[in-house]
């Protein structure tokens, strides 16, 4: 089986209207998880993300500023 870097590099030489389809497919393909999966997967990044920000490699952002930005994109 190839590995991420590869699958990863193939899609990014496709021409644009290929890799739409592609990022449409692996899209619907997460609305099928089930919930446990779902569930699973989000504390997973959720960790990843801890650890990233305690190791000083992610930067925090206010949930205020977060809000007002979400309603500028969503007017």
């Amino acid at each position: 089986m190839p590995d991420l870097r590869e699958v990863l590099r193939s899609a990014l030489s496709l021409n644009v209207d290929d890799r739409a389809a592609l990022a449409e497919r692996l899209l619907a393909s997460l609305d099928a998880l089930d919930e446990q999966e779902a569930e699973r997967l989000w504390a997973e990044e959720a960790q990843r993300r801890l650890e990233e920000y305690r190791a000083g490699r992610a930067g925090a952002v206010e949930a205020q500023a977060v809000a007002r930005k979400a309603e500028r994109l969503f007017r």
